[in-house]
């Protein structure tokens, strides 16, 4: 799968596996062009990787992006269709190529075509991370590929075809399909940009590449009206998800929203803070913003 093909077959009713969550506009609400991800929120840890695992579950959990899919929960009532990864980020990465391993994780030798030379395998960070967020090593005990391939069956081929078809049908809807990716990152990434305080938001839009300029400009303008410090594509310029499924020629639009973790959680503990409402309520006027505008125009 090496570009976005909007001829891919659809799933067959009815096999839709357990590895996300799809939450669609109710009924007296009219669909909108919206798709929004949430690939990395999702918190299940299988067994497997918990046996295999020398962190305990806490420390699993720092590459989380914890809570996101809560803060994007009101989405559908204004007319997007959300979805939202169930299996954690640390069993396998749905924002990554499926097949961008580490090799030095493997016990037996990967195939030709795994990319395992990608700046984010070199990070600790590919599809299979050997790292949580923090540096910390996450296995005990060499992988086996046969683990990597039941992996990508299971977790990144049913969750891109269930966003495929989503973007396929908002684009057959309404001429035109936009795609918010929504993640969040840790405040020490981001201290320094976009002043001395740091900022509060990355937009990535893969420097252009992923989406009509419109896009990041509303959603820019929207959230610094709200009094918000918003930064362009550093240190995050769109991962897999916003490259892959970006493509402004063909009427699909990608954009990567990075929240800073400090706005509504205390990053030690994972736990909700007090500020977690007022951007929950905040995120609704973006929502309410990204709705109201005529997409097919563009």
């Amino acid at each position: 799968m090496n570009a976005w093909e909007p001829t891919a077959p659809a799933r067959e009713a009815g096999t839709e596996p357990e590895v996300f969550q799809i939450s669609r506009p109710p009924a007296d609400v009219t669909a909108s062009a919206l798709v929004f991800a949430s690939p990395h929120s999702g918190r299940c840890y299988p067994a497997d990787l918990i046996e295999a695992s020398r962190l305990d579950a806490h420390a699993l959990r720092r590459s989380e992006d914890a809570h996101v899919d809560d803060l994007i929960a009101s989405a559908p009532a204004h007319g997007a269709t959300v979805i939202a990864a169930s299996l954690a980020r640390a069993w396998f990465d749905v924002n990554r190529e499926p097949w961008e391993l580490d090799a030095a994780m493997f016990a037996d030798d990967l195939p030709a075509y795994a990319r395992a030379r990608s700046t984010r395998v070199a990070a600790g960070l590919g599809s299979i991370a050997r790292i949580v967020s923090d540096g910390q090593e996450i296995y005990r005990r060499k992988l086996r590929f046969a683990e990597a391939v039941a992996r990508v069956e299971a977790v990144h081929k049913p969750y891109h075809q269930a966003l495929h078809d989503l973007v396929v049908s908002a684009r057959e809807a309404h001429g035109v399909a936009i795609l918010i990716d929504w993640h969040s990152m840790p405040s020490a990434a981001v201290k320094g940009s976009g002043g001395r305080q740091g900022c509060d938001l990355v937009l990535g839009d893969r420097f252009g590449a992923a989406c009509d300029p419109s896009l990041p400009r509303l959603v820019e303008r929207t959230f610094q009206a709200l009094g918000y410090r918003v930064a362009r594509n550093a240190p995050y310029a769109g991962g897999y998800t916003t490259e892959f499924y970006g493509r402004p020629a063909r009427r699909v639009h990608a954009l990567q929203v990075e929240i800073n973790r400090a706005l509504y959680m205390d990053e030690r503990t994972l736990a909700p803070t007090a500020g977690f409402a007022g951007l929950q309520k905040d995120l609704e006027t973006v929502f309410s913003a990204l709705a109201a505008q005529n997409w097919a125009a563009i």
